[in-house]
């Protein structure tokens, strides 16, 4: 079967036709996103697929749709799971989740670039990669401490490493909100931030 793209209505200015043009925002069953940092995205070809197996209820549209030859469809904006999908309880340990976890910004002197880890107690005096020992660090930074503990280095940390929960790295991820926003999904991005009086 083939299918075209199109505008839904001719005056809409046209967008390139690729499948990250117009991705679909997935929200769980309780209409939360499924993770904000990466933000739970798929491309419409996925969208579409979800809702023909019947996995997925359209919450919003685009402007544009698909169309064979017996069959036209808006492409879907936000989608929401039918199923609830419970989020892992501990997130993974990864260089990307720890780097989330302190914002992207080096633990000794704030400086958001070059980044790499630091294990508190070095490897070579018996420290582990763990939650515990190890933050992010600039290259600078680290090199300046090298396998010094904090006090031979005279380096503190702005925060001490812990082991975050999903709901940490989700309010983290919200401080880096992707490049492309589309106006449908704001309403379900940040509806638990406090509201002005």
């Amino acid at each position: 079967m083939t299918i075209h793209v199109s505008p839904a209505v001719h005056e809409v200015p046209r967008v390139p036709q690729t499948p990250e043009a117009h991705p679909a925002l997935v929200l769980n069953a309780d209409y939360r996103p499924l993770s904000y940092y990466p933000l739970s995205l798929w491309s419409w070809q996925d969208a579409i697929k979800a809702v023909f197996l019947e996995r997925v209820n359209i919450v919003s549209e685009y402007d544009f749709a698909v169309h064979s030859p017996r069959l036209e469809m808006r492409l879907p904006s936000v989608v929401c799971l039918k199923t609830y999908v419970r989020p892992a309880r501990n997130p993974a340990f990864t260089r990307f989740n720890v780097f989330l976890r302190d914002r992207f910004e080096c633990q000794y002197c704030g400086f958001p670039e070059d980044l790499t880890f630091d294990h508190l107690v070095p490897r070579s005096r018996g420290g582990h990669t763990t939650w515990a020992n190890v933050i992010t660090a600039c290259a600078a930074c680290n090199l300046k401490k090298g396998n010094k503990s904090l006090r031979e280095a005279h380096m503190h940390p702005r925060q001490m490493p812990y082991e975050p929960t999903v709901h940490d790295l989700h309010r983290n991820g919200r401080l880096f909100p992707p490049n492309y926003l589309h106006q449908s999904w704001l309403d379900f991005l940040y509806w638990d931030t406090e509201l002005e009086p």
